[in-house]
Protein backbone atom coordinates (compact mmCIF):
# COMPACT_ATOMS: atom_id res chain seq x y z
CA UNK A 1 0.00 0.00 0.00
CA UNK A 2 1.45 3.38 -0.96
CA UNK A 3 1.75 6.20 1.57
CA UNK A 4 -1.11 8.15 -0.05
CA UNK A 5 -3.35 5.04 -0.02
CA UNK A 6 -2.55 4.48 3.65
CA UNK A 7 -3.39 8.13 4.41
CA UNK A 8 -6.64 7.81 2.46
CA UNK A 9 -7.64 4.66 4.35
CA UNK A 10 -6.82 6.31 7.72
CA UNK A 11 -8.81 9.43 6.76
CA UNK A 12 -11.81 7.36 5.68
CA UNK A 13 -11.64 5.40 8.96
CA UNK A 14 -11.65 8.67 10.93
CA UNK A 15 -14.69 9.92 9.01
CA UNK A 16 -16.57 6.64 9.48
CA UNK A 17 -15.91 6.76 13.24
CA UNK A 18 -17.41 10.26 13.38
CA UNK A 19 -20.50 9.06 11.47
CA UNK A 20 -19.66 10.75 8.16
CA UNK A 21 -20.88 8.85 5.10
CA UNK A 22 -18.20 8.29 2.47
CA UNK A 23 -19.70 9.51 -0.80
CA UNK A 24 -17.80 9.25 -4.10
CA UNK A 25 -17.33 13.05 -4.01
CA UNK A 26 -15.86 12.96 -0.49
CA UNK A 27 -13.56 10.14 -1.50
CA UNK A 28 -12.37 12.07 -4.58
CA UNK A 29 -11.84 15.34 -2.67
CA UNK A 30 -9.84 13.56 0.05
CA UNK A 31 -7.76 11.69 -2.49
CA UNK A 32 -7.06 14.92 -4.38
CA UNK A 33 -5.95 16.68 -1.19
CA UNK A 34 -3.71 13.81 -0.11
CA UNK A 35 -1.97 13.73 -3.48
CA UNK A 36 -1.75 17.51 -3.85
CA UNK A 37 1.26 19.39 -2.58
CA UNK A 38 0.02 22.76 -3.80
CA UNK A 39 -2.37 23.58 -0.92
CA UNK A 40 -5.32 24.03 -3.29
CA UNK A 41 -8.27 26.37 -2.88
CA UNK A 42 -11.82 25.01 -2.96
CA UNK A 43 -12.18 26.40 -6.49
CA UNK A 44 -9.04 24.58 -7.66
CA UNK A 45 -10.34 21.32 -6.17
CA UNK A 46 -13.72 21.87 -7.87
CA UNK A 47 -12.09 22.57 -11.25
CA UNK A 48 -9.89 19.46 -10.94
CA UNK A 49 -12.82 17.17 -10.15
CA UNK A 50 -15.79 18.68 -12.02
CA UNK A 51 -15.16 16.51 -15.10
CA UNK A 52 -15.68 13.35 -13.03
CA UNK A 53 -18.60 14.79 -11.03
CA UNK A 54 -20.74 17.00 -13.31
CA UNK A 55 -23.41 17.38 -10.60
CA UNK A 56 -20.94 18.56 -7.96
CA UNK A 57 -20.98 22.27 -7.10
CA UNK A 58 -18.36 24.53 -5.53
CA UNK A 59 -20.64 24.62 -2.46
CA UNK A 60 -20.38 20.81 -2.22
CA UNK A 61 -16.59 21.10 -2.19
CA UNK A 62 -16.70 23.82 0.51
CA UNK A 63 -19.11 21.80 2.65
CA UNK A 64 -16.96 18.69 2.42
CA UNK A 65 -13.80 20.65 3.21
CA UNK A 66 -15.57 21.96 6.33
CA UNK A 67 -16.45 18.36 7.33
CA UNK A 68 -12.81 17.28 6.84
CA UNK A 69 -11.51 20.30 8.75
CA UNK A 70 -13.89 19.70 11.66
CA UNK A 71 -12.78 16.04 11.76
CA UNK A 72 -9.16 17.24 12.05
CA UNK A 73 -8.08 15.72 8.73
CA UNK A 74 -7.13 18.95 6.97
CA UNK A 75 -5.99 22.41 7.91
CA UNK A 76 -7.53 25.55 6.48
CA UNK A 77 -4.80 28.06 5.70
CA UNK A 78 -5.90 31.67 5.56
CA UNK A 79 -3.30 34.22 4.54
CA UNK A 80 -4.28 37.83 4.06
CA UNK A 81 -7.52 38.34 2.15
CA UNK A 82 -6.99 35.65 -0.48
CA UNK A 83 -8.98 32.43 -0.69
CA UNK A 84 -8.42 29.80 1.96
CA UNK A 85 -6.10 27.00 0.96
CA UNK A 86 -6.39 23.49 2.29
CA UNK A 87 -3.63 21.22 3.51
CA UNK A 88 -3.95 17.51 4.24
CA UNK A 89 -1.58 17.41 7.13
CA UNK A 90 -0.24 14.35 8.89
CA UNK A 91 2.68 16.04 10.60
CA UNK A 92 3.64 19.39 12.04
CA UNK A 93 5.21 21.53 9.39
CA UNK A 94 5.55 25.16 8.42
CA UNK A 95 4.99 27.15 5.25
CA UNK A 96 7.10 29.32 2.96
CA UNK A 97 4.83 31.62 0.93
CA UNK A 98 5.65 33.54 -2.24
CA UNK A 99 4.71 37.22 -2.05
CA UNK A 100 4.12 37.31 -5.80
CA UNK A 101 2.29 34.17 -6.95
CA UNK A 102 1.02 32.92 -3.58
CA UNK A 103 2.68 29.51 -3.90
CA UNK A 104 2.99 27.71 -0.57
CA UNK A 105 5.76 25.20 0.11
CA UNK A 106 5.96 22.99 3.21
CA UNK A 107 9.10 22.73 5.27
CA UNK A 108 9.89 20.90 8.48
CA UNK A 109 11.87 22.43 11.29
CA UNK A 110 12.34 20.72 14.64
CA UNK A 111 12.00 22.17 18.05
CA UNK A 112 9.55 25.05 17.89
CA UNK A 113 7.68 23.61 20.87
CA UNK A 114 10.05 25.68 22.98
CA UNK A 115 8.41 28.79 21.47
CA UNK A 116 5.07 27.64 22.90
CA UNK A 117 6.63 27.11 26.34
CA UNK A 118 8.29 30.53 26.22
CA UNK A 119 5.06 32.23 25.07
CA UNK A 120 3.15 30.53 27.89
CA UNK A 121 5.76 31.64 30.40
CA UNK A 122 5.86 35.31 29.39
CA UNK A 123 2.12 35.77 28.70
CA UNK A 124 0.46 33.44 31.18
CA UNK A 125 -1.53 31.95 28.25
CA UNK A 126 -2.21 28.24 28.02
CA UNK A 127 -0.80 27.69 24.52
CA UNK A 128 -2.33 24.87 22.46
CA UNK A 129 -0.90 25.37 18.96
CA UNK A 130 1.30 27.55 16.81
CA UNK A 131 1.70 28.40 13.15
CA UNK A 132 4.76 29.67 11.33
CA UNK A 133 4.99 31.24 7.91
CA UNK A 134 7.97 32.76 6.18
CA UNK A 135 7.50 35.01 3.17
CA UNK A 136 9.66 35.71 0.15
CA UNK A 137 9.88 35.15 -3.58
CA UNK A 138 9.80 31.61 -4.98
CA UNK A 139 12.48 30.46 -7.46
CA UNK A 140 10.08 30.73 -10.44
CA UNK A 141 9.10 34.34 -9.68
CA UNK A 142 12.72 35.22 -8.93
CA UNK A 143 13.78 33.82 -12.33
CA UNK A 144 11.09 35.94 -14.06
CA UNK A 145 12.54 39.09 -12.45
CA UNK A 146 16.07 38.25 -13.56
CA UNK A 147 15.07 38.04 -17.23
Amino acid sequence: MTVSNAHLKEAIDVLKKTGVRITPQRHAILEFLINSHSHPTADEIYRALEGNFPNMSVATVYNNLRVFRDAGLIKELTYGDSSSRFDFSTSNHYHAICNECGKIVDFHYPGLDEVEHFAAHVTGFEINKHRLEVYGICPECKAKHQK
